[in-house]
């Protein structure tokens, strides 16, 4: 039985097609940390380590630090066909660093499916190499960016997509902007909003229920107030009607079980760099269902690498849950992969490589 060897670490910068805007920042590009697991059979396995200050609290050097010390040292040995045991060894290495954590995890993850002979999503449990996802627009910082946002949002209806996420709570006037993107793209566009923590409770109440009395026919809320204003979380979802997501508030099943007690929200968001890889993320969207709780799988600025994990989790909830419009456009706002293989885009449809593991060949050429 083959065992874990060696791990390199990678950084690359990848440039955004355009600037992503949401109420916490403004980003350019995608400062990549890219993580290789080799095994003693030669093989390797790919993970990504999403780096935020204002998400996470991690940078590439903190997750180039993490990884090449205290977690390279809890999985060098361990056998490759025992990921879920060599993720808790990762977890017990460290305090926190989900994302370096994550980066790791999915490398492991990766290994265990090539070991099998079998891709990724099938490994986890899912059963389809197709999975679907939105398209997210960039917040309106105020009335001068809306012409820009309505546009963009006119962009990529044509290019395809039925589901818009559009962001919210960066300064501009909200409940303005989405009523004029409905009146945009027609009632058979599918509206989410993400609020990314940037309202008051009395905010995001007011600004909803003004969203329900014009008929503008949102999908969810995403994640309105503070992710530790729990009870704000709880108090926005009594009093409006209009579903809301829980995103930042929750990392676990421990955060999702103090959510759950206060009824705070009716959909999670599960993202990798929060729960620190596949292992627990398994378990969080395990929980949710068995409370009736609806979950998409999102993502951060990550590029395919991290997509193809996700994507991978995708598959397994659209077979427990029947088929999701997911949360993974991040490698559609790059403006090249920083690998060969692995996922790839045709629109709001992502594809998952019918290779073993996540289907990644090498890293691609400088461009």
């Amino acid at each position: 039985m083959a065992r874990i060897d060696r791990v390199v670490v990678h950084h690359t910068v990848v440039p955004m097609l355009r600037p992503f805007v949401t109420a916490q920042r403004t980003a350019f590009s995608v400062d990549a940390v890219l993580v290789q697991v080799f095994d003693t059979d030669g093989r390797c396995g790919w993970g990504e380590a999403p780096t935020s200050w204002r998400v996470t609290g991690e940078s590439a050097a903190s997750v180039t630090a993490a990884v090449e010390g205290p977690l390279r040292e809890a999985i060098v040995g361990w056998r490759t066909d025992e990921p879920d045991a060599t993720g808790a060894a990762l977890e017990g290495a460290v305090v926190r660093n989900s994302s370096a954590r994550m980066a790791l995890e999915c490398a492991l993850f990766d290994l265990a499916a090539q070991d099998r002979g079998v891709p990724l999503f099938e490994y986890l449990g899912g059963r389809t190499a197709v999975v679907r996802t939105d398209m997210t627009v960039s917040a309106a910082r105020s009335d001068e960016n809306i012409d820009t946002l309505v546009a963009t949002v006119a962009e990529h209806v044509a290019r395809g997509f039925t589901t818009l996420k559009v962001k919210v709570g960066a300064g501009g006037e909200d409940a303005k902007t989405l009523i004029r993107v409905r009146e945009v793209v027609g009632p058979e566009v599918v509206l989410r909003v993400d609020a990314n923590q940037g309202w008051s409770v009395d905010q995001a109440v007011r600004t909803i229920r003004t969203l329900e009395d014009a008929d503008v026919g949102l999908e969810f809320v995403e994640q309105p107030v503070h992710r530790d204003d729990l009870d704000g979380l709880a108090e926005v979802t009594s009093r409006v009607e209009t579903p809301i997501m829980v995103d930042e508030s929750v990392w676990t099943r421990r955060d999702l079980r103090e959510v759950l007690a206060r009824a705070g929200a009716d959909m999670v968001n599960v993202k990798l760099a929060k729960t620190g890889g596949l292992r627990e993320a398994r378990a969080l969207v395990d929980l949710a269902r068995q409370h009736d709780m609806r979950v998409i799988i999102g993502c951060m600025a990550e590029t395919h690498v991290a997509i193809a994990a996700s994507a991978a989790l995708a598959s397994v909830v659209d077979a427990t849950q029947g088929p999701t419009v997911h949360d993974l456009d991040g490698g559609l706002w790059l403006r090249h992969s920083p690998v060969v293989g692995g996922v790839a885009y045709e629109g709001p449809v992502v594809h998952l490589a019918p290779a073993p593991g996540s289907g990644i060949v090498k890293l691609a050429s400088p461009s």
